[in-house]
């Protein structure tokens, strides 16, 4: 049996910059993960099973179309596996939930057959953060977000406390409210420099058309920031946002008044990778 969690994703710094021949836009994002997820369990099978349990299991609409189904048939073996998903993250968060989900069932193939020479190809065709969630390592993306720079992780081990209304956020309509807002407006590039640089200096392009379709995501931010983080942002396209804290005891003391104040918000709290 093999036990894989699907690290959380979230966007220290995203910046939305020009539209592409092919409809999309390039991004510019600081990949951070954090120690806490989904989890997945594997066993030896006749053919491959999926089973979803967990408090968001009745979100996954398509389990037969989800991305732990489309990894494990990408993915080429001689041994089924039998994969038990635990939906601990909300769906369309902003979490990269599927594509955490997708990573981990890669690590686990891994473990048991070894990955193809082009797992990397492999992982872009089932969506843009699959690639970054593989490894689950701390990284500048590019293009789609497909594309990944290493940079100088000195973050690793801040306390992390995540936040959802329980509002799925799709990411269509938010860059859609994006570009309809500014008109797609290329606001400039990610700074440079250490992780700690480039978050305390970036920002995230998608935040104020994401309010404008969610507005509790200004509520939560305004809570977190009551809370004196070290930072406190939105992830990746909403409605999940994220404070950071020097230490556990900081973030934990932020949990607890949050869950007091607003005890229908969704948390969950952990560390950076």
């Amino acid at each position: 049996m093999i036990t894989e969690t699907a690290y959380a994703k979230i966007n220290l710094a995203l910046h939305v910059r020009r539209k592409r021949e092919d409809g999309y836009h390039e991004l510019e994002t600081l990949f951070a993960f954090v120690d806490n997820g989904d989890r997945l369990v594997a066993k030896p099978s006749d053919a491959d099973r999926f089973e979803v349990v967990g408090e968001f299991a009745a979100t996954l609409d398509n389990p037969l179309g989800n991305l732990v189904n489309r990894a494990m048939a990408a993915l080429p073996r001689s041994q089924g596996l039998h994969v038990t998903l635990e939906k601990n993250l909300p769906v369309a968060a902003g979490l990269g939930g599927g594509s955490a989900d997708a990573g981990a069932v890669f690590r686990i193939i891994e473990q048991v057959a070894g990955l193809p020479d082009n797992w990397q190809d492999l992982a872009t065709r089932l969506g843009a953060d699959v690639p970054a969630c593989v490894r689950s390592e701390m990284a500048i993306g590019t293009g789609t977000g497909t594309e990944l720079a290493p940079v100088e992780n000195d973050m690793t081990g801040m306390a992390v406390l995540l936040v959802n209304p329980r509002i799925p956020l799709p990411t269509g309509p938010v860059f859609k409210a994006w570009a309809k807002e500014g008109n797609g407006e290329d606001r400039g590039p990610l700074p440079t420099g250490s992780a700690r640089e480039i978050a305390r200096n970036g920002r995230n392009d998608l935040r104020q058309p994401a309010i404008q379709i969610c507005p509790a995501i200004a509520q939560i931010l305004h809570r977190l920031d009551q809370t004196e983080p070290w930072m406190a942002e939105m992830s990746g396209s909403g409605a999940t946002c994220f404070a950071l804290y020097e230490s556990a005891e900081h973030r934990d003391r932020a949990a607890r008044v949050l869950a007091e104040l607003e005890p229908q918000w969704w948390q969950m709290v952990g560390s950076l990778k």
